[in-house]
């Protein structure tokens, strides 16, 4: 289980393993074709004053996160082994927009969290690893949109109804969209618990990844007003995930009385 990053705080997550050999070799690239950086936008902190956005691992920017979230699933398809696809599904890979347009529909429609986002990633790495499949252009969709669908029940407060997926997405009936998340639930080993130091640890994955792929996040300077604002938010939020991670567990030990569930192929397509 050390080597499981869905599991285990020490282990590499997959998706930024991925995005930096494209980074590097990118980089080697530049630097033999003698291609210039371009004009530096970032903004650097000084003494007098300090740029931080607004994103927190207790309260990540949505738009952001999401943002990181889809670039870390574009890495994952992109380095997938090649799986030979119907001549309905997309013959190419996905780019990242197309991802991230699918994602943020649901996210909107469903009125999703940023933290939300996260977990979605994490129970993504947790199938692939598990089940020991590869994501792919023909099944990347299903698999995020039931990363999404464990997610959402399992983090937030007021889970979203099979029944409403099914008016966000009209090609996909509730049959569908149950069978899919027993299908999920299996190939999970039923373990949805997200401990509190793996979630942090995608979390600056994830703002690591942005910095390799110039996604910036938007920076501000720290005002005395912003610094308290930030420090009683994330006091807040530390009891808030503290009852989560509680609840999650709890929800994993009662799917041990879930009988006559059918075996699924490990596949999602």
């Amino acid at each position: 289980m050390e080597s499981n990053p869905s599991d285990h705080p020490r282990a590499s997550t997959i998706f930024l393993s991925k995005s930096q050999t494209d980074v590097r070799e990118k980089r080697k690239s530049n630097h033999i074709n003698h291609v210039s950086p371009g004009q530096l936008t970032k903004k650097y902190s000084s003494c007098s004053t300090i740029f931080i956005d607004d994103s927190t691992v207790s309260q990540p920017n949505l738009r952001s996160t999401i943002k990181c979230v889809t670039l870390a699933i574009f890495y994952h398809i992109k380095n997938s082994q090649g799986y030979e696809v119907p001549d309905d599904y997309y013959k190419h890979d996905p780019d990242h927009k197309h991802i991230y347009r699918f994602v943020r529909t649901l996210f909107s429609a469903a009125q999703l969290t940023a933290e939300c986002a996260i977990v979605t990633l994490v129970y993504l790495e947790r199938l692939l690893t598990y089940a020991e499949i590869d994501i792919c252009p023909s099944n990347w969709k299903r698999i995020v949109l039931g990363a999404i669908l464990l997610a959402s029940k399992v983090w937030d407060d007021q889970a979203v109804w099979n029944v409403d997926y099914c008016q966000i997405l009209k090609d996909i009936t509730v049959e569908d969209m149950n069978e899919m998340e027993r299908h999920f639930l299996e190939l999970l080993q039923f373990n949805i618990n997200v401990p509190a130091s793996v979630y942090a640890k995608y979390y600056f994955d994830l703002r690591s990844l942005a910095d390799d792929n110039n996604l910036s996040f938007l920076l501000e300077p720290l005002s005395k007003e912003r610094a308290q604002k930030l420090e009683a938010i994330s006091r807040l939020c530390e009891d808030k995930y503290k009852d989560l991670s509680k609840a999650a567990m709890r929800r994993s030990f009662s799917a041990d009385n879930l009988v006559g569930i059918r075996r699924s192929n490990a596949i999602l397509s």
